[in-house]
């Protein structure tokens, strides 16, 4: 009986895999996914190779043979390892690359959180980490910050394929649209080829529902006067989000200006729906993908939202249902005074100081390791490494 995934395939939706760590790779877990529920992409961060390489033993012979190559730093001797993983599951998806002659098939590495509001360190740190991995297949992951706008432009135009991260706002999305947009442009006017260039703009979802559900719950428990209204909105507002976000995507696509770059070979920057694990137990624990499948977007999934699809989730086609209702939607929560632009701004903040903490605790993990490996007392973590200086 073919995976429930599949289905989503046939909706014209790819479905990712949010996570990632070594001992996964090596038994086989990214291929099963690939060949049994047709995972076509891989999505990392510094949380998620936090809990890979900072909890557990799995590298530790790993870490242990770097250091005795020559004593690294800490910040090198992270980059091999998630360096190596990627290009191990890139290698896993390279075949998917090549059967759909390079539109999917891609593991994402994120450029440092502690670089997120330098576009000069993200660009550098994009190209050394693109040549590092030296795969056709991958995609260096750029936050969706203010100076990561300029980034998305800059690599687009070498050629870089781009995940912009860290998305909340449409008014961010639109402005990496543009950016991705205005990339391949200036490709074009140099006689450069579009065709093989990818992106994706990752909007997360559930943490939106997350804040604004809080706020609702606060108020209703305060006796606000619109209590019904209030919770009438939870759990709609991140998707409605989505969707509208969406909207914006086919209308860029059907634009004149989109046409000429397809007509050159372009490929579209697909809406990557991201954050979609259900974090309210009230809501099905498949609630941010049945109601956002559409054609040119990705889900990408932890794997407990991954086994709650195949199990028993629906697919059917619910992007483009009730846009009219969606924006409604949106409308009640600006009356009500949710603040959706507060909290998306907020949200990205968050996001960049979570990642930047995360990979705090997995530069300790690692120094820790090393000062063992040495003999030595481990260094504090004020002084864990260099990069935090660009913050």
């Amino acid at each position: 009986m073919a995976s429930r995934l599949h289905a989503l395939e046939a909706e014209g939706q790819a479905v990712w895999l949010d996570f990632l760590d070594r001992a996964f790779l090596a038994e086989g877990g990214l291929t099963r996914l690939i060949e049994e529920d047709g995972v076509t992409g891989v999505t990392s961060n510094p949380s998620i190779f936090e809990k890979a390489i900072g909890h557990g033993g799995d590298y530790d012979e790993a870490i242990s043979a770097l250091v005795r190559q020559g004593e690294p730093s800490i910040t090198e001797i992270y980059e091999q390892l998630a360096i190596a993983d990627i290009q191990t599951a890139a290698d896993a998806l390279r075949p998917v690359f090549e059967r759909l002659d390079g539109a999917d098939g891609f593991a994402s590495i994120e450029v440092s959180p502690f670089l997120a509001n330098s576009t000069e360190g993200t660009i550098d740190e994009a190209r050394r980490l693109w040549a590092a991995v030296d795969r056709p297949n991958l995609m260096v992951k750029v936050p969706g910050t203010p100076a990561g706008v300029p980034a998305v432009r800059a690599l687009t135009a070498e050629g870089i394929n781009v995940n912009i991260t860290l998305l909340f706002a449409i008014d961010m999305y639109k402005a990496v649209a543009e950016a991705f947009v205005a990339g391949l442009e200036d490709r074009v006017a140099r006689g450069e080829d579009v065709s093989r260039i990818a992106s994706v703009a990752s909007f997360f979802v559930s943490r939106i529902d997350s804040r604004i559900d809080d706020a609702i719950d606060a108020r209703v428990k305060a006796g606000d006067a619109e209590a019904e209204a209030l919770l009438a909105l939870r759990g709609k507002v991140a998707i409605a989000n989505a969707k509208l976000a969406y909207q914006y995507y086919l209308e860029l696509i059907a634009s004149g200006r989109w046409r000429a770059l397809a007509a050159k070979g372009a490929r579209p920057q697909r809406l990557l729906w991201a954050s979609t694990g259900t974090k309210d137990p009230a809501y099905s624990d498949v609630l941010y993908v049945e109601t956002l499948i559409g054609r040119d977007t990705i889900n990408t999934m932890p794997l407990k939202t991954i086994e709650a699809f195949r199990e028993h989730g629906v697919a059917r086609p619910s992007l483009t249902a009730d846009i009219a209702g969606e924006r409604m939607v949106l409308s009640e929560a600006e009356r009500l005074g949710l603040d959706l632009a507060s909290v998306t701004a907020a949200l990205v903040t968050e996001g960049v100081d979570k990642f930047s903490e995360a990979a705090e605790a997995l530069f300790g993990a690692i120094a820790k390791s090393r000062a063992a490996i040495l003999g030595e007392q481990p260094a504090p973590r004020s002084a864990l490494p260099e990069q935090r200086k660009a913050r």
